[in-house]
């Protein structure tokens, strides 16, 4: 049986729903979402009729009335004579709700969806029939946790509920505490607002990228305490943007770049400027700690980044996933979040000078965990044992 989707071949593949669904979830019909869902990957030819059908080798058919997870249906794409099917949760019967079958099976596969249920024992010939588990598998590489992939009725689980998962399943299993643990909330209520209002992801992305600006500048004037403030902004629409691109399945490669590029390039631009807002105020007896510090801290930067490419480069994984350890590190890392909140507090106790060192202080010994990660990888791996992943049922 053919296994993988040959994604040379996907302009001879076509998309049939069942049914529609005018409800909305984020500001998108659910119909229009799961054409998104498919033309996000690489399935823009939708069939309406058996007119259509001519040119196509296979139809991938899904019900409207459901909200599927974008990497079911990936892995749906890429498994050819396939049913994706949904428990019943009051009768032992099995809802199909998705299927990849041949162009010429369509009918038949369209006629069991509206019936609606196949029993325990009912088949097609030369398909395979999968639960979404079975389907999509229980780890998420892209955002680094277990998660089961979802495909939830409409009608079954309310909209709040699929919003709520839906948000949800967008963060990250290793992250800092505060992206983590403060912001998903807040970050909810203000992506829900943008979705509905047809805000786009590149528009929050530009407006952190101005409250970099301005929290660099703030820091170099030395108002620590409003350039936290600003910093903080920024973070929080830094979560936004990203969130309100996945639920809204509107990402793109330009986007990601956007985002990602800002990410990478602007902490060690704070960390400049917070220096240079320290030049005028600090005691001169710290002076030749607060130089070293930013050393550190910005040299720290890049080889904790290039650190951290060793590790995927040697053992393709990140780091932050290997074991329990790593996972929980990765809360409190020597990255901008945390090193902004140490730098937050030292700013509010009136000692920015104190909170610049503690920061270098922080970022070595970060450098000293990550390297220690390294040899430990390559002792365990030179001792026969694998390097995977360390799944976290509650990342």
């Amino acid at each position: 049986m053919e296994n993988q989707a040959d994604t040379s071949t996907l302009h001879r593949v076509g998309l049939a729903i069942v049914s529609t669904c005018e409800a909305e979830l984020w500001g998108v019909s659910l119909t229009e979402r799961l054409q998104r869902t498919f033309a996000r990957a690489g399935i823009t030819r939708v069939v309406h009729n058996s007119a259509e059908l001519p040119g196509l080798d296979r139809v991938i058919t899904a019900r409207a009335d459901y909200v599927f997870e974008e990497r079911l249906i990936k892995a749906l794409i890429s498994r050819p004579n396939v049913i994706l099917v949904s428990n019943d949760p009051g009768q032992n019967l099995r809802v199909p709700i998705a299927a990849n079958a041949p162009a010429s099976r369509v009918a038949d596969i369209m006629a069991l969806m509206t019936r609606g249920h196949m029993g325990p024992h009912v088949m097609l010939e030369g398909m395979e029939v999968l639960s979404a588990s079975e389907l999509g598998g229980v780890y998420d590489e892209a955002l680094r946790k277990q998660s089961i992939p979802y495909a939830l009725s409409v009608k079954e689980t309310p909209l709040h509920a699929l919003e709520a998962l839906t948000f949800g399943a967008s963060y990250k299993g290793a992250t800092d505490f505060v992206t983590k643990f403060l912001w998903p909330k807040p970050a909810r209520l203000v992506t829900k607002w943008a979705a509905e209002r047809g805000i786009t992801p590149n528009t929050v992305t530009t407006a952190s990228l101005l409250l970099v600006i301005i929290a660099m500048w703030l820091f170099w004037q030395g108002h620590f305490v409003t350039g936290c403030l600003a910093a903080w902004l920024m973070t929080f629409l830094d979560t936004v943007d990203g969130k309100l691109a996945r639920v809204t399945l509107t990402s793109t490669k330009w986007g990601n770049a956007y985002d990602h590029g800002i990410d990478l390039i602007h902490p060690p631009f704070w960390w400049w400027a917070w220096w240079a807002g320290l030049q005028a105020i600090m005691d001169p007896a710290l002076a030749p700690a607060v130089n070293t510090a930013f050393w550190i801290i910005v040299g720290g930067y890049i080889a904790g980044r290039i650190l951290e490419g060793i590790f995927i480069f040697a053992f393709k994984i990140e780091t932050h996933i290997w074991r329990p350890i790593d996972y929980f590190f990765r809360h409190i890392t020597a990255r901008r979040n945390p090193n902004l909140a140490i730098l937050t507090l030292s700013a509010v106790a009136g000692r920015p000078d104190l909170g610049f060192v503690a920061v270098a202080i922080w970022t070595v010994i970060s450098l000293v965990f990550h390297a220690e990660r390294i040899v430990h990888a390559a002792a365990t791996q030179m001792s026969g044992e694998k390097i995977g992943p360390f799944i976290n049922n509650n990342a």
